[in-house]
């Protein structure tokens, strides 16, 4: 599966939430994922391993009270890279009502995301 590929079917999975189904047919097992600095030592901070990463979306999972949409841009591919731009309406436990909009670049070998990588700005 070519970069082009693995890109196109990662923003079709997250544009109907089937995130973890994602990570299970996309990311290879020793996949590794990056927050933003502010973020790194946060709940859902950096991790190694496709375990770690689902746990680390099962974390997020637990704050959300209801998704109200989920936007995923079209993939921008430059080699075995792409990035895309999420923004999603969710209501949490925590904050309420927000929007979260976020930067994502992801490094594919052997037809896997071996890495993931968050740019959005802590509010």
């Amino acid at each position: 599966m070519s970069t082009e590929a693995v890109a196109k079917r990662l923003v079709a999975m997250c544009r109907h939430g089937q995130f973890e189904e994602a990570q299970h047919e996309l990311y290879a097992k020793d996949a590794v994922s990056i927050e933003p600095e502010a973020a790194a030592n946060g709940p859902l901070g950096n991790v190694e391993g496709l375990a770690a990463i689902l746990e680390k979306g099962k974390r997020f999972q637990a704050n959300v009270v209801q998704v109200h949409s989920i936007d995923v841009s079209e993939p921008l591919i430059a080699g075995n890279w792409f990035t895309v731009v999420m923004t999603m309406d969710v209501t949490m436990k925590e904050y309420g009502r927000i929007t979260m909009t976020e930067v994502c670049v992801y490094h594919v070998k052997n037809d896997k995301i071996v890495q993931e990588q968050f740019f959005y700005d802590m509010g």
